[in-house]
């Protein structure tokens, strides 16, 4: 490449004289080409908060170019995909901008987990890459045993990012890229068995990435820091495609460095003095809170002050984490009125509704038998939950609240979320049939539960089945597919679904009809069906064994998720009794 040497010591500016423009352009590499005319640029950090790249927008695109030739000199044709592993880092961020320049469509899959190990990560790559169906996989040379592995199984092509970059790169002509034309697939909210690839055109990403500046006011000053994963929207579109469009630079750490010292974020924060805006789901928060001890002082390590947007998505928001952080962080300079709260998902590019900058957490009580859908037993209902206000719908969006038959609904109702704007995706890739059961005449249906008060969107929970741990999206298919591998289950045995626990968690219930009598035996069931989940998903989860023929069923004979959870919260499937 013929970008600078790594280890440039001089991080990206902040502000420059660039004049702002908020994504106002025909398609994702004209934002770059804008973007690549001032200073600001992407910024790596090592595990220590310490710079070990500095890359501006305009290196960038050089590198890009020469990716985008490779691509073209291998015979790469526009709207074929391209698989890339979505490492943090300036090769992927040159591989993807050089598949957008060659008019092929980027897909960044995931980097593998502390959790489930080699073959489960082959196969989740395995399942991804024969859905996108690629002309290449592209990964860091560390990975070639699994990405390797992977690409081997489905017939795809597997190079190391280390040997593509020897590759010819002779200028040519670039195909012409339009608005309407897919920009990039994005499995992030999908299911790792069954997964759907969400297509979204230019036009719709920087549709979504206008209205994510405007929502958050953005200045000429502001700055931003992340360690959100680059294969999931919020940290792909929020943090990676949204800053360029938006021209911000922003500073790095890997996902992977985070999770082992959650508060080098905070670091990263605190020693950058044009930090102004990070975001992160509710656990990231939560973890930092825990780490901080009692007997210290925020203020002998952190300078907060200046974060302007602590942005808050990708999960259930918590309100009462989220006083935990102020509690533990306020002494640092951290205000609660930082903290702004959102609502998105891949399917609507990324954003649907954002709180006012200022507004802080805002939350109304809602009556727990309300949400659950449980009728309450006369009298007085058990406990009320908070709800905390998700902002209000980004620019140009639509949202509205209805009835299972598809009836409008009136402030405060609770019912399922749909939502209409120029941002939406374009469809599930190659899944007309899924793409036609959330889509109706431009609406989409999220599958998530809330209500409308005064113009603000409250979520309350999901309609469909996902489940969401700290921020990650987990189908109860890929559980109930993981108990069902074990010896004595089969399909329709089992049903997953979330529920909340009196700390106001989110965790996995797994019900499992068990044929055995033994008492020894039903308790080694549970703990191998525990550990088997664990071993799949990196989740601990509650394990009920239940009687034959307990799990409800539709009219069609299918397994009712819904129904199963309902009728486990409200005490009328009854578990079998298992000494701990």
């Amino acid at each position: 490449m013929t970008s600078a040497a790594a280890g440039t010591l001089n991080a990206t500016p902040s502000a420059c004289t660039l004049a702002r423009r908020f994504s106002d352009f025909e398609t994702l590499g004209a934002a770059l080409d804008f973007a690549a005319t001032g200073a600001r640029g992407l910024n790596f950090h090592d595990a220590r908060g310490t710079l070990t790249r500095a890359y501006p927008y305009s290196e960038l695109r050089v590198d890009a170019l020469e990716q985008a030739y490779r691509l073209i000199a291998m015979g790469v044709k526009p709207g074929e995909r391209i698989a890339l592993v979505a490492e943090t880092g300036p090769e992927f961020a040159s591989l993807f901008f050089g598949t957008v320049y060659a008019g092929a469509w980027p897909v960044p899959l995931p980097l593998p987990t502390s959790f489930g190990g080699r073959d489960s990560y082959i196969d989740q790559l395995a399942v991804q890459l024969e859905s996108c169906d690629p002309r290449l996989l592209l990964y860091p040379a560390e990975l070639e045993a699994m990405a390797g592995a992977a690409a081997q199984r489905i017939g795809v092509e597997g190079i190391a990012w280390e040997t593509f970059a020897a590759a010819t790169a002779t200028e040519t002509a670039l195909p012409e890229a339009k608005g309407d034309h897919i920009a990039y697939l994005q499995y992030s909210s999908g299911s790792t068995r069954f997964p759907h690839g969400v297509a979204v055109t230019h036009h719709a990403l920087l549709n979504n990435l206008a209205a994510h500046a405007h929502g958050m006011a953005l200045i000429d000053s502001d700055r931003c820091v992340s360690w959100l994963p680059w294969y999931h929207d919020m940290g792909l579109v929020g943090c990676f495609l949204s800053p360029i469009a938006n021209q911000v630079s922003v500073d790095y750490l890997k996902t992977e460095d985070f999770a082992r010292r959650p508060l080098a974020w905070l670091d990263l924060i605190s020693r950058n003095p044009g930090t102004t805006l990070s975001y992160s789901p509710t656990f990231g928060y939560d973890i930092c809170a825990r780490r901080m001890s009692s007997q210290t002082k925020a203020s002998e390590r952190f300078d907060l002050s200046r974060w302007r947007v602590a942005g808050n998505g990708a999960d259930m928001i918590r309100p009462d984490v989220m006083q935990k952080f102020v509690d533990a962080f306020a002494d640092a300079g951290f205000k609660a009125s930082a903290f702004l709260p959102s609502y998105g998902l891949a399917e609507a590019t990324l954003a649907v509704s954002i709180m006012p900058p200022g507004e802080g957490i805002v939350v109304e009580l809602v009556e727990e038998t309300q949400l659950s859908g449980i009728s309450a037993d006369g009298g007085r209902p058990q406990r009320y939950r908070a709800i905390v206000n998700c902002g209000r719908p980004v620019r140009d969006m639509e949202v509205e609240i209805r009835e299972e038959d598809g009836t409008p609904l009136p402030d405060k109702a609770i019912g399922k979320v749909w939502c209409r704007g120029p941002s939406v995706m374009a469809g599930y890739f190659r899944d007309e049939a899924s793409t036609e059961a959330c889509m109706k005449d431009g609406w989409l249906d999220t599958g998530d539960m809330g209500y409308l008060s005064d113009g603000y969107v409250y979520i309350v929970g999901r309609a469909k089945d996902m489940i969401i741990v700290n921020g990650r999206n987990h189908w109860p298919q890929d559980i109930e597919w993981a108990v069902e591998q074990l010896p004595g289950f089969k399909a329709g045995d089992i049903a997953a679904f979330a529920i909340t626990t009196p700390g106001g968690e989110e965790t996995p219930a797994v019900l499992v009809q068990c044929r055995t009598s033994d008492d020894a035996e039903r308790s080694r069931l549970r703990d191998e069906i525990r550990e088997r989940v664990r071993s799949v998903t990196g989740m601990n989860c509650v394990v009920e064994l239940v009687p034959p023929r307990t799990l409800p069923r539709t009219s069609s004979g299918k397994l009712s998720r819904a129904k199963a959870r309902n009728l486990y919260l409200a005490g009328e499937i009854k578990p079998y009794d298992i000494a701990a």
